[in-house]
């Protein structure tokens, strides 16, 4: 799952200078995002986390995604 939920977050963010999608538990349902683009740069945290919520919301609809942990920063 882990690497679907990365190739999500590439196609919205290809500029990326930091992404990674870590399962925290290795159930398969408990992950930590970390993403770095310039597409976050000015948002507010609040922002920049829904803009993760949206590329990731059918695998969190589904079930799929148990407890999403994220982490973001607008990079240069």
């Amino acid at each position: 799952m882990s690497e679907t939920l990365h190739e999500l977050l590439h196609r919205a963010f290809p500029d990326a200078t930091e992404l990674d999608v870590a399962d925290r538990t290795g159930g398969g349902d408990h992950f930590q995002v970390t993403v770095a683009a310039p597409a976050l740069r000015g948002l507010t945290l609040v922002e920049q986390h829904r803009r993760i919520y949206e590329v990731l919301a059918e695998p969190l609809a589904d079930g799929t995604i148990h407890e999403l942990r994220i982490r973001t920063k607008g990079s240069p």
